[in-house]
């Protein structure tokens, strides 16, 4: 009789990440003084926090509804908006695997679940992740002009997302690349796969597909930064639309450089980032960066981990594809 396929397979790819954020905890702990983070910790307004989660549930719901559209528009009709939700919860906690390859189980998840092949469903995960990316460095171009040290940064980011984007539309070129890598005994293997990515990554890059991922991205995003600016009033900063503009633009290129930084979850990177620019832009203390960035990454990132293991204890089904390790 054949096995029952395990889940600790999955768990483990995400173990690294959970230990590096435990890691980046006691970092942003030991920054300055740990007395003073734990007074700061206290002190702050808590009530808010729940602020916090109403703003990234406001990014998750955005984010929701572009990932439904781009399923819709690669061709799966199929799958009701509340399995796609769960899919969509239950890919947030592969975010903290190493370079987030874990969030190529999603197309797995589409495959099992719908119609798409799984090299159709890593386009429409491929797609989500680039208009997260457009959303965020949008949100960022205001902040980058104002702060030039930050320039190269976003530049390289741009210039590699819009390349994507315009190499996937040249179709000629992109089809010759393809036949050219076909020659390749490493690539042979993997022609049919990589022609059904490319030809559902083609539609889901096209112009008006771009700019409704760009501006839902960017809407949803603009939540994040929403709860950035509600922890910094925690932390009793001053209430302005230059803090609110700051908190945006912090949030927004801290995600940037968690994301080219390949880290699980952008961890370490991420959380420098953020309470390097809370000190350097608002002038807090080494104690009250690190208490906000932990207080925001706990109102985010964390937060949506929790949703997504929530998912996994309810629907063990998304779990069962996980091969048995031999012994």
């Amino acid at each position: 009789m054949a096995k029952l396929p395990r889940t600790k397979s999955l768990f483990r790819r995400i173990l690294p990440g959970l230990i590096l954020g435990f890691v980046v905890f006691l970092g942003l702990l030991l920054i300055g003084d740990i007395r003073k983070t734990g007074a700061t910790f206290r002190d702050f307004r808590w009530s808010l926090f729940l602020l916090v989660l109403a703003f990234t549930l406001f990014n998750y719901i955005f984010r929701f509804i572009k990932w439904h559209y781009y399923l819709r528009l690669a061709g799966e009709k199929e799958i009701s908006p509340l399995v796609s939700a769960k899919l969509f919860l239950a890919g947030l906690p592969l975010a903290v695997t190493p370079g987030n390859v874990g969030e190529a189980l999603k197309g797995v998840w589409l495959n099992q679940q719908g119609k798409l092949t799984v090299s159709e469903g890593l386009s429409v995960v491929t797609a989500e992740r680039i208009s997260d990316a457009l959303g965020v460095l949008t949100l960022s171009t205001l902040g980058v002009f104002a702060y030039p040290r930050y320039w190269p940064v976003f530049a390289v980011s741009l210039v590699f997302i819009l390349a994507v984007i315009i190499l996937s539309q040249i179709r000629p070129l992109a089809l010759k690349l393809l036949a050219w890598g076909e020659r390749l005994p490493l690539v042979r293997q993997f022609a049919g796969p990589l022609s059904d990515f490319y030809e559902s990554s083609y539609i889901l890059l096209q112009p008006r597909a771009t700019l409704t991922g760009l501006v839902l991205g960017t809407i949803s995003w603009l939540g994040e930064g929403a709860g950035m600016y509600v922890v910094l009033r925690g932390l009793d900063v001053p209430s302005s639309f230059e803090t609110f503009s700051l908190a945006v633009f912090i949030t927004s290129f801290s995600t940037v450089v968690g994301g080219i930084s390949t880290l699980p979850g952008g961890l370490g990177a991420a959380e420098v980032s953020l309470a390097g620019m809370l000190t350097l832009l608002l002038g807090l203390n080494a104690d009250a960066a690190s208490a906000g960035t932990l207080i925001i990454r706990f109102g985010t990132l964390w937060f949506g981990v929790s949703l997504g293991l929530l998912v996994w204890s309810l629907s063990p089904d998304l779990l069962r594809f996980i091969p048995e390790e031999e012994g």
